[in-house]
């Protein structure tokens, strides 16, 4: 065994004797350790060190320390969320990023974060997750830039709730969406501030009427 490997489950939070602060990092790791049942099961119980009473100072101390509500710029991907205790705690840290500008959240499994709001949040990176509807991401009023890339959104249901945002630039590819007919000029018409779509700039023909597109895409069979 490593020197580190009693520490392998651990946060950075949870390391004693240092003054580390949650807005001095950028990628930090916030998944907490398995609980000591699965750790019995996988015969590791060793490396979790017994869980003694938290006072309601240490819990301060503690909130204190990770100090998210002063973060503006962070990245929480690839956290392995693999229990529902461990999701908890992931929204209960996102609910406290009240000035976050940009936040990736890539490859993290999730579902649903509708109830999350991010009041300053204008770069949102939730590529790589299982959300299958606009509804299902956080309040985000300033976005400016969203990547929703390989995820499983199925229709364009819900994006008209980013007209009144900022965004000038969204990605949606491997999205199942992208395969709906006149895909680009239905997303620019709900979102006429749009101006680049899956890194492409907002082109005449996506502005052009349906009936014209419609007309041009048809295909006569004899």
């Amino acid at each position: 065994k490593l020197p580190s490997d009693s520490f392998k489950y651990l946060g950075w939070c949870d390391i004693e004797e240092h003054d580390v602060r949650g807005n001095q990092l950028r990628c930090p790791r916030v998944r907490e350790g398995p609980s000591e049942e699965e750790l019995f099961f996988r015969r590791e119980e060793h490396t979790l060190k017994k869980r003694k009473q938290v006072t309601e100072t240490e819990k301060w101390e503690k909130r204190l320390q990770e100090n998210w509500e002063n973060c503006a710029e962070l990245n929480l991907s690839f956290q392995d969320l693999g229990d529902l205790y461990q999701v908890e705690n992931f929204k209960r840290i996102l609910r406290r990023l009240i000035r976050v500008e940009k936040l990736w959240l890539v490859d993290n499994s999730l579902t649903d974060l509708s109830a999350i709001r991010l009041p300053r949040c204008r770069e949102l990176n939730v590529n790589k997750n299982h959300f299958k509807s606009f509804k299902q991401l956080p309040k985000i009023p300033q976005i400016q830039h969203l990547s929703l890339a390989e995820n499983n959104i199925m229709t364009l249901s819900g994006i008209s709730d980013f007209r009144h945002t900022p965004l000038e630039s969204l990605i949606l590819k491997r999205n199942p969406c992208e395969f709906q007919e006149r895909y680009r000029q239905l997303v620019f018409s709900s979102l006429p501030n749009l101006k680049m779509l899956d890194g492409i700039p907002k082109l005449p023909e996506d502005c052009s009427p349906p009936d014209i597109r419609f007309f041009y895409k048809m295909c006569t069979i004899l």
